[in-house]
């Protein structure tokens, strides 16, 4: 997505988020009566400004889709108030509803609702058309640039991919250039790659275009694209929060395997097996004599037995002349992660114990 051309340029001269577009003022929605009556909307109140893509979330049942409906202008609250742009819808009538959702609203459904006679330039202008109306050229420009369909604007929607006929739908929503777009669950009937595609594209156009865009989903990745999540439950609002990062731009978490915790240098060696009798004057290298396989430390000197203890001058000159073991593996494990790697252990020459290998 380049630049944008023509009448998107207002967008970027004027001040993000400055006027208010959709508005509900303590929204009711009450369907049947005695037993059978069900509380839809218990009072939910919320305001959307210029160029927001705000996704409503909630379980099933918790009035995610009623709220968009009436929002919409397509089912009436039982009490309460809805302002688009400043006009209250409660009080109109069908025919001065008809107008507003007409020159103010566009909608994006999961059901692309395309006409396969027609192309998908045809199936864009539609609705202007039937207002007996023309787009301005400048506009739906940059909609067709936004969207990436200048080279799919003959072809039919059998001969484009779901996520390309989406982004038809879309455009046909965006050329009357609404105040706002409603969207229900517009990627449910798309792939993953098709509806990441849609949804960088819907959070591009309202950093681009100024568009505002709301949105009803049930995925938690689809609700990270965009800049706001209000969550409902039971027909009332239980979190409006912020999404902080650019729009478009979020990427879900990848999980990381978990590492095995380095051994560090302080860990106290495993105990020396136990000898047939104590020697009152143990020789020094005794704990390295002791260590073997990983398998278990077995002896490799002989008991020594009281009788055969050394002597005192004996054990002084052992304990003088220089001693250089043959490190057992627990040893070289501990040594590796104490100093920084070599150039053959980074590289993986040489032994298994001298490359690391053994933590692999």
């Amino acid at each position: 997505m380049s630049g944008v051309p023509g009448a998107a340029a207002e967008w970027s001269q004027t001040t993000r988020g400055a006027d208010v577009v959709v508005e509900a003022r303590d929204v009711v929605r009450v369907y049947g009566a005695g037993e059978a009556r069900v509380v839809a909307l218990g009072g939910v109140s919320l305001s959307v400004e210029r160029g927001q893509f705000v996704a409503v979330m909630g379980p099933s049942g918790s009035g995610k889709s009623t709220l968009l409906h009436c929002l919409a202008g397509l089912d009436t609250p039982t009490s309460g108030s809805v302002l688009i742009a400043g006009e209250d819808l409660a009080g109109m009538n069908d025919k001065q509803l008809t107008r507003v959702r007409r020159d103010r609203l566009g909608f994006v459904f999961q059901a692309f609702n395309l006409l396969p006679t027609l192309s998908a330039e045809e199936n864009i202008l539609l609705p202007q058309r039937l207002a007996h109306r023309k787009p301005a050229q400048d506009w739906y420009d940059a909609v067709i640039s936004v969207l990436g369909l200048t080279d799919r604007l003959t072809h039919r929607p059998n001969e484009l991919s779901g996520g390309q006929q989406q982004r038809v739908a879309v455009a046909r929503a965006l050329v009357g250039r609404p105040k706002v777009i409603f969207a229900d669950e517009p990627t449910g009937a798309l792939d993953t790659a098709s509806a990441a595609n849609l949804l960088q594209t819907l959070a591009h156009m309202c950093q681009t275009l100024g568009q505002t865009v709301v949105m009803v989903t049930h995925d938690e990745q689809a609700a990270a694209t965009t800049n706001r999540i209000i969550r409902l439950r039971d027909g009332r609002i239980t979190n409006d929060d912020t999404v902080h990062h650019t729009p478009g731009t979020h990427t879900a978490p990848t999980a990381r395997p978990a590492q095995q915790a380095p051994v560090t240098p302080t860990q106290p060696a495993p105990p020396a097996p136990p000898m047939t009798a104590p020697a009152p004057h143990p020789d020094p290298t005794a704990r390295f004599d002791a260590v073997t396989t990983p398998a278990g430390p077995t002896p490799a000197r002989r008991a020594i037995t009281p009788a055969a203890a050394p002597e005192p001058r004996r054990a002084s000159e052992a304990s003088t002349a220089p001693v250089t073991p043959t490190p057992g593996p627990a040893a070289v494990y501990s040594a590796r992660h104490a100093a920084p790697p070599s150039a053959t252990q980074m590289f993986g020459f040489g032994s298994p114990y001298a490359t690391g290998m053994e933590a692999r």
